[in-house]
Formats: C-alpha cells, structure tokens, sequence
C-alpha cells in the first residue's frame, strides 16, 4: 500500500554496493535481499563501534590524493567502501510512489573493510572486565577484598538503571548467576578481585540458601532471603509470577550455575558435595526414568517434570495448577549450559588422586544427564509443521500449545540456544568415539549421536536465520507465532523488540556452527552480524552494563523493568558467559592472519582443602583435535616441559609436587592454541 507523509526512523544493517559521488550517496544491501541508497549530507557522521571503555577506535586511513573541499564528499569517500560491513541508522520518507533514505549515522566495525573490532584479541575480554567491575563497585562500595558478610549486607537482587538497590530482596538463583559470571571473569582474565568475590558468593549462597534432607544426601536451595522491618526470613517457595508457591526446576538448575564454574577454578571439595546433593535432589524427586518409576506414579517417558509442590514434593500433585506433570525446556534443556557442561569438564577424565571410584559414579550419573537430555530434545521438540521448536510438553511429551503466555509461541532464543548446546553436545560425542575405552558399538553410537545433534542444530540454525532474526536492521526477535495467521513468514506475539540473552544465544549459535562446519562462511556472517548488534545496541556504555531490551531499530526499552540491571531474569549470568564463550570461540574458530591471535589462556586458582592431584583445563566442549596446550605455569613458575600431556587431545595436568603459593592456593595458568584445520 502508498504511504502519504509516512516519516520514520530506520536502521539498516548490510554490505556497501555502490558508492555515488555526485549525488552523494551510497548503496547497502541488507541480507533481506533489498538494497537501501542511503543519501548523506552535511549531518551525516561516520562513527567507529566502540566497546564499554569508549576508547576512539576509528583508524581507516586517509584516501590518496587531496581532498575536495567538500566534506561531505571527502568523508564518503574516505569511510565507505564496496564490501564493507555498515550499519546505518537514517530517516525513510514515503509519500505516495516518492520513496528517499537519509542517513544520519554509518557505524563501521573495522578500519578495513574486511576487519572487525570486536575479532580483536582483548575486546570480549575488556568488555567482561568493565561489566565485572561496576556490578563489584555498585554492590559493595569500591572494596576489593570480601567477605561472606560483604554479601549478606549488601548483595541485592533487584537494582534499577544506575545499579541502585530496589528491593531488600536476594534470590538465591541470581546469586549463583552472579557467581558464574565472576569466575567466568577470573577463568578468562586471572583478576584475583573476581576470584575474591566469587569465593565470598559461594560462602554465603552455601551458608544463606542451603536446605539440606535430614540424611545429607539431599540439597534443596530456598528461593530467595526477605528483609523487612520485623526481620530477615527465609523463602523456600518461589515467589516469580510463573511459578508461584512451587519449587521449579530451573531454579535449581541455576543454583548450581555459580557453583559448578567456581568448583572448576578451585577444585574446592566442600562445593562439588553440594553439587552432588543437588544433582541427587534431580535425579530422585524431578527425574521421570524411562519405564522405572511408572509405580510410584510418574510417567516413565524420561525427562524432568518441571515442577514440586513444597508441600507433598511432588511433580503431580494438583496444587500445582497448570504447572502440574509437565515438563518443558527449562526443565529439560536448561541443565546443559548452566551447570553440566562445565561439570563434565571438571570431572572428564575422572582427576588423579580424588576418590575415584565416587567420581567415576558421578561422572557417569553427569553423563546420563546430557545423554538423556540432549537425546529428548532431538527427539521430541523439532516440529515438523512449524519453524519453531515446541517448548512445553505433558509428561507424554504431547505439546502444549495454551498455557498462560506462551500459547502457540516460539521464543526465538530458545531455538537458537538449543542450537548452541547441540552443537556443543555432538563435539562431546565425537570426542568420546575417539575414546578406545568404549567398544566399538558404543563409538558408533556416539558418532551417529553427534550427527543427528549437529544436523538439528543445523536446521534450527538456518531457519532462525529466515524468521527469528531481523534480515534488515540485524539482532535477535523475542516472542513469535509458531504458527503465523498473518501471511507472513513471522508474526509477532507483542512487539517487534530484541532481549538482550536472545542475542547471546544467536551469536554463540552461530559462532559455534561456523566452528562445526569449518568451510561454510554463512554461519560466521551471521554471527557477525548478531555480534554487531549487540555492541551497538546493548552495551549501557555510560554505566558499564546491558539493556534488558531494544526496539527493532536498537533504541534500548528503559521502562518499567526493562531499565533494571538486576532482576529476576538478569543477573551477571548471560552478557558475562557471552564475554566469556565468544572470546574463547573467536580466537578457536575464526582464522585470523596473525597467528598470535588464535591463542588463548585460562586461569585455575586451586584451594588449599583440595585433595586432587590433576585438573582438566579444557574450557569448553571443543571438535577433537582443534585445541593444543601451548604452555603452563604453576605459581608464575613455567611447568610445560614437565606437565603438558603427551596425548592429543587429552587436557588433564598434574597438579602433584607443586609447591602452594602463601595463602596455600595454587595459580594454574594454561595457554592453549589452534591447531591448524
């Protein structure tokens, strides 16, 4: 239909196909497939991405010969080149068949057209270092020290735009959000302040949270701790909307979030019993085992119910309402990143000098987790007569398509999050069918495993790409139809607007499937083009954070708690383990010419009350052979020569005869490499 007077704002995302001097003006095609002329003029400016720290990046040189005298002319000149990668933000005028764009701001990301800032070996790792800091400096006054009192008098869940405290409230779950989001900062960057603050978080989520059965082999984690002027009480129940006077199991799935990623730095025993308890507490009151348990009631279609009722503890109890015998994705898929991966990686191969024969039982009963779950997921959430993944199931696994808010909708970033852990799964597969200690039917089966993951993984990839991201402006949608009555390939639940986790999910989706399949380009484009999106828009560069949520065209939503910056459903969790994996899987899957620039460190600090003689220092599910031990120092002290395994693709290092630092800790720094592919 024509528009009369229709002016509006409109960014733009794509690659520079023309360049007219005389008019000025130079072209974008978008991945939508349309090419924008986008006129400049004397308002026009030329803006270089820049990080958190603001710092000036613009270094595209001066073009040869002398300037015109015309600014405007030099200036296009000068910044836009065929094949550059640009994102415009301009003003689109419509009236009647007259159609004109004008851009207003063109943001580069390199001062060569086939460069990235954000591919730089420091930018995830500043943009980390910034954000950890000002959560530290807003919730505990510029200290650099801490302790477990620290936390119990100022840690707060509830903070609006300027890191302020709204609530006296503290969620146990956006605690150990936090405490991931900690060590994930000190795994990367060896600060001991994030190793300080996340030891002070475990202490007083262990101390402040932990319910545990009257035989110790049970750990329960309250919701949350409420202040007011009677007192501090305890919360067992969770107090969020969806989920009301039950006990999710996501709730306690990100219990373990903090927990798991600190045991990896330290190897403290005392959190890895506690994560035990808790994967014990899964396994015997949440877990519906195949065909095991259908006498006391449950299903025996495999899986996690979703929910308890705190009175009867159980999943089918009609106190749970809607909730009651179901089971969805968070129940189901949202053990992979928080806790399991980065369980598995501490405890595979099983360390030296622990009691193994426990840990082997653990390891096996992790395992069994990521089996069953990853295998679910395959299996019962693609959906052959829809773009989208079906998200909440009976305890048959039919779909559920009118519950509450969701109805017959998608979020997008779940389907690129399944994408993500998929992935992330098949590269765990092909590594155990290397492994001789399996039989060969067993090998076969892992191989034939991580095909099917990646396939999926896949599939749910290149169709976000068509309808769950936005082909012209770039960035991630939020809630869609899963099936569109408008005729049209996507319709919108609400709004058109972007969540700043989405985007995490979309840019690790895609860095990750560039990684899985090496010599196709399309999954790095979008990945670039979901990276340039989110530092564009997200990073609150005046104070050091993140929105919540962007319109379509990347102005932040700072209404209502959309302008939060901690919450029930943001913490230092996402945009910190978007720091963290898009770091490690930038230097490991995207080829850079220096080779210097596909190396990477990781920093152990093992606690005292350790008896462990090893520790497994890959960082992530990786394809075998990809990632080779470079160096490793011990206190400062270099140990290569000495500790670096002889195998291929083995990462455990000994840890034995090395003398403790003063405190009684040991520094484990290890350098990795890519291998070439």
């Amino acid at each position: 239909m024509a528009l009369n007077s229709c002016y509006q704002d409109l960014t733009v995302t794509g690659s520079v196909v023309g360049i007219d001097l005389d008019k000025p003006s130079f072209s974008v095609k978008a991945r939508s497939g349309d090419v924008f002329e986008a006129i400049v003029g004397p308002t026009t400016w030329y803006q270089m991405l820049s990080n958190l720290d603001q710092l000036e990046r613009d270094r595209v040189p001066e073009p040869e010969g002398e300037k015109s005298g015309d600014g405007v002319r030099d200036d296009l000149k000068r910044y836009m080149q065929v094949n550059r990668t640009v994102t415009v933000n301009g003003v689109i005028y419509k009236d009647d068949e007259r159609q004109r764009y004008e851009a207003r701001a063109v943001h580069l990301f390199g001062s060569e057209p086939d460069t990235y800032v954000y591919e730089e070996t420091h930018w995830w790792l500043s943009q980390l270092s910034l954000m950890s800091d000002r959560w530290l400096d807003l919730l505990f006054e510029h200290r650099r020290s801490y302790a477990i009192d620290d936390f119990s008098h100022f840690y707060r869940t509830s903070l609006n735009i300027t890191g302020q405290p709204l609530s006296e409230d503290q969620e146990c779950a956006t605690l150990s959000r936090l405490i991931y989001g900690l060590s994930s900062a000190y795994l990367l960057t060896g600060q001991n302040r994030y190793y300080l603050a996340a030891k002070a978080g475990v202490a007083y989520q262990r101390q402040a949270f932990r319910s545990l059965s009257h035989d110790g082999r049970h750990c329960f984690w309250a919701y949350g701790r409420r202040r007011d002027a009677a007192g501090e009480r305890l919360i067992i129940p969770s107090q969020n909307g969806d989920d009301h006077d039950t006990i999710p199991l996501y709730e306690q799935i990100y219990a373990l979030a903090g927990l798991a990623q600190y045991y990896r730095i330290t190897l403290d025993w005392e959190v890895l019993e506690d994560i035990q308890r808790t994967v014990n507490t899964f396994q015997d009151f949440y877990w519906d085992p195949e065909s095991e348990r259908k006498d006391a009631g449950f299903a025996g279609t495999g899986g996690y119910y979703s929910h308890l009722d705190f009175a009867t503890m159980r999943p089918d109890s009609p106190g749970l309402g809607d909730n009651r015998s179901q089971k969805n994705w968070n129940s189901v898929g949202d053990h992979i990143p928080a806790y399991l991966i980065n369980l598995i990686l501490a405890l595979d191969p099983i360390p030296r000098g622990a009691a193994k024969l426990e840990l082997g039982k653990f390891l096996e009963t992790c395992q069994g987790i990521l089996d069953e779950t990853s295998r679910i997921i395959a299996e019962h959430f693609e959906d052959p007569d829809s773009d989208f993944v079906n998200e909440r199931f009976t305890d048959q696994w039919e779909p559920i398509q009118d519950w509450r808010w969701q109805q017959n909708r998608a979020v997008v970033g779940h389907d690129l999050k399944i994408a993500w852990n998929l992935t992330r799964c098949a590269f765990y597969c092909q590594k155990r069918a290397q492994d001789r200690d399996y039989s060969a039917e067993e090998r076969s089966r892992l191989r034939k495993q991580a095909d099917t993951f990646l396939a999926f993984a896949q599939r749910l990839g290149d169709r976000m790409a068509e309808v769950g991201l936005d082909k012209v402006r770039g960035g991630v949608f939020d809630l869609v139809e899963r099936q569109p009555t408008n005729d049209m390939p996507t319709q919108f639940a609400y709004g058109c607007t972007k969540d700043f986790w989405q985007q995490e999910q979309g840019i690790l989706a895609y860095l990750i499937l560039h990684g899985a399949t090496v010599n196709d380009r399309k999954y790095l484009e979008l990945a670039r083009e979901c990276i340039g999106f989110w530092n564009l828009f997200f990073l609150d560069r005046g104070r050091q954070g993140v929105y919540f949520r962007t319109t379509a065209n990347g102005l932040p939503v700072i209404e209502g708690g959309y302008a939060h910056k901690g919450g029930h459903s943001i913490s230092g969790y996402h945009a910190f383990e978007l720091n963290f994996l898009a770091h490690l899987y930038t230097r490991a899957f995207v080829t850079t010419d220096n080779e210097a620039d596909n190396n990477f460190c990781v920093y152990f600090k093992v606690t005292n009350n350790s008896d462990q003689e090893s520790i497994n220092v890959l960082p992530d599910f990786f394809p075998p052979d990809l990632l080779e031990i470079r160096k490793i120092t011990f206190n400062g002290i270099d140990y290569t020569d000495d500790r670096k395994p002889a195998a291929r693709n083995h990462y455990q290092i000994r840890i034995d005869d090395v003398p403790r630092g003063s405190d009684g800790t040991l520094e484990v720094v290890v350098e990795f490499r890519r291998r070439d592919r």
